[in-house]
């Protein structure tokens, strides 16, 4: 070989160490670039208190593995989140689309508010990227859809539920519960938990006094508890977000309309509940998808930081986040549709904020909707939710027309 021959040789050798080291740098930069998750959430509007509080959750997961490690199987790669404020379905495709297509986010998590879930979640189908919401409406997983999944039962097993532990609650206090009064405000997550209130009763042989639907931000809840006191109910099952709970709940308690009322979740089991009624609180049921007596030692550390309870949206939606991060670490992979698979395929028990959701457990069936997950009925004790029902997950007594059950 000549001495040109032999340059040229070592020239290529260490061209292609080069280039070699340059890729594998790129290749290691690439595992280390932060995995964007899209979060679509209410953050104005009426909504607005659980938008920030489900962030809140979404975000205290996303650090709490950021904080150890980020995702181990993508290099030690960190979780940023894409958050977006949807107050309301109108724009809820358009923004979902941004974050899919501009963003890059391998998957959501949102939207607290059941029609803006719907909305988004044809995109995210769309365009094959996997979401997980904590939304109740029974359509979100009922549509055939691959992509999304909910941590939460669905609003009509809620509904049933809602009615259901009310009647075995009043047989075991020996109070009536013949006749029954049912108000929901008129979205996608009111009409669908209606529902299950009526299938509920009609499964008792029970028919509702009153089965009304209310426009959603109602200003003039007076011809509803007029009709309320005509009706002389046993039970009233409100479901309702938090101003219009604010409004039946100071209602009734003004005309002294005292009859043993369940809510409906939603805007009845948030701190502002309680603050927005004072006293008029004391002794509502709801139904719950979680509640914070599940887990303590989070929920200390939760309200020595924030200063009031962990709701059921920071529980649901932290539960949501970290199952979603999870995924991407069992996929070992950013590509949406490996994600999906494994979101699908993984079950997270015991630990973080799955153990504060009834069941212990995210995981979901072949629709995407919750395999575990389980209504309870919380009940408001002074500045504190107790879970009192069922029996296996109660933290405390039920008391039913001042009846202290066992």
């Amino acid at each position: 070989m000549t001495k040109t021959m032999k340059r040229a040789a070592l020239r290529g050798t260490a061209l292609a160490a080069l280039t070699a080291s340059l890729l594998g740098s790129l290749t290691a930069a690439q595992a280390q670039a932060p995995v964007k998750i899209g979060v679509v959430l209410p953050l104005s509007g009426p909504n607005a208190q659980f938008g920030i509080a489900s962030r809140t959750g979404i975000e205290m997961a996303a650090d709490a593995i950021n904080a150890a490690g980020g995702l181990k199987s993508l290099g030690g790669a960190k979780i940023e989140l894409v958050v977006a404020d949807v107050p309301s379905p109108n724009t809820a495709a358009s923004t979902t689309q941004r974050l899919i297509s501009q963003d890059q986010v391998v998957g959501v998590v949102g939207a607290f508010v059941s029609s803006i879930t719907l909305a988004a979640s044809e995109v995210t189908e769309r365009a094959g990227v996997p979401m997980i919401t904590h939304s109740f409406a029974d359509q979100i997983t009922s549509r055939g859809y691959k992509y999304i999944f909910q941590v939460s039962a669905k609003a009509t097993t809620y509904g049933k539920a809602q009615f259901d532990y009310a009647i075995d609650l009043a047989k075991q206090a020996g109070a009536p519960s013949e006749t029954v009064a049912i108000f929901y405000e008129d979205t996608a997550y009111g009409t669908a938990q209606g529902k299950g209130l009526r299938e509920a009763a009609k499964a008792k042989s029970i028919t509702p006094a009153i089965d009304e639907a209310y426009p959603l931000g109602i200003t003039d809840v007076a011809p509803l508890i007029n009709k309320l006191r005509a009706s002389k109910s046993d039970i009233v099952f409100p479901v309702s977000y938090f101003n219009d709970a604010l409004q039946i709940i100071r209602a009734m308690r003004q005309q002294q309309i005292d009859i043993p009322t369940v809510g409906g979740a939603a805007g009845y089991i948030i701190p502002d509940f309680k603050k927005g009624l004072g006293p008029y609180a004391e002794g509502v049921f709801s139904i719950a998808p979680a509640n914070y007596d599940f887990i303590p030692e989070m929920a200390a550390q939760y309200k020595a930081k924030y200063g009031s309870f962990m709701t059921h949206e920071v529980i649901m939606y932290g539960a949501a986040l970290h199952h979603l991060a999870m995924a991407i670490e069992e996929a070992k992979s950013r590509d949406p549709e490996k994600i999906r698979d494994a979101v699908a395929a993984l079950k997270i028990c015991g630990t973080g904020f799955a153990a504060g959701i009834p069941g212990g457990c995210t995981a979901f069936d072949a629709t995407g909707l919750s395999s575990t997950a389980y209504p309870i009925f919380v009940q408001w004790r002074g500045d504190d939710l107790v879970t009192v029902y069922p029996k296996n997950a109660a933290k405390g007594p039920a008391i039913w027309a001042g009846k202290t059950l066992n």
